[in-house]
């Protein structure tokens, strides 16, 4: 039957989150959802998590390049939150089996040093919160089957969010052109792919600015410590037991991820 309200189909993502089982598209029953709809089924499954134990560190920021927002059919990105639990460090083995259907995604990540509301913040204003910028590996995963998601249906599932690993070394970016930082992404030592800092809205310090104008719409601020995924810098690429994947940065620097069983 339909999952016919938010608190349904957030119960029904908590529960295939929990048991790695994927459910079919919410856009399936009703083609009519939209990204309002993603949003409020969003903060309902938050909730749920949060209840758990869990705690928001930070936001990631999705469809910011322009050829991923063709493909959902969008002219602006999403966002959800970063949970403690999906937060691994450089090195680390990420095991597959937290996951449904993931892949791996290299993007610049960022280091709130002061707090940040909107609206009306500024990109100049969001660089001057920056507390630096670091080497970082999105895992993202999809609860919906075969990865068959539009708009509402990534919205509400957390913007595809599986998990984050991020170098140590926090970068200053006074007098770094963000834009221009370049980034090649490895697998067991084979180049996959390249992609460079504007591919995620022009600026990846724009994303920051960004957030935090749509977030302060609903009162929220970043704070201090937070971490800000950009969105990555190229197509997204499966991974399978035994992967090796290193994004290396320039300034930023690498960071790499295995994968196990």
């Amino acid at each position: 039957m339909p999952v016919t309200d938010a608190a349904a189909k957030a119960r029904a993502l908590y529960d295939a989150r929990r048991t790695r089982t994927p459910i079919p598209p919410f856009t399936d029953d009703d083609p009519t959802l939209g990204m309002a709809d993603g949003y409020a089924v969003q903060r309902e499954l938050v909730d749920l998590l949060l209840a758990d134990g869990d705690r928001i560190v930070g936001y990631k920021v999705g469809l910011t390049s322009e050829p991923m927002q063709k493909m959902v059919g969008v002219d602006s990105p999403d966002h959800g939150p970063v949970l403690a639990s999906t937060v691994y460090r450089d090195g680390d083995e990420i095991p597959l089996g937290r996951f449904i259907a993931p892949k791996v995604e290299a993007e610049i990540v960022f280091v709130l040093g002061e707090r940040l509301q909107g609206p009306g913040v500024t990109v100049t204003q969001a660089r001057a919160a920056l507390a630096g910028a670091v080497a970082g590996m999105e895992i993202v995963d999809s609860r919906i089957a075969d990865w068959r998601i539009k708009l509402a249906d990534t919205v509400a599932d957390l913007a595809s969010n599986g998990a984050v690993a991020t170098s140590s070394r926090i970068v200053p970016v006074a007098d770094l052109d963000t834009r221009l930082v370049g980034m090649t992404l490895t697998r067991s030592g084979e180049l996959i792919d390249t992609g460079a800092g504007a591919a995620a809205l022009g600026d990846p310090v724009a994303v920051v600015a960004w957030l935090a104008n749509v977030l302060g719409e609903n009162g929220v601020a970043l704070e201090p410590g937070h971490l800000i995924m950009t969105g990555a810098l190229h197509a997204a690429v499966p991974m399978t037991p035994g992967d090796v994947f290193r994004a290396e940065f320039d300034r930023l620097g690498p960071v790499t991820v295995r994968v196990g069983a």
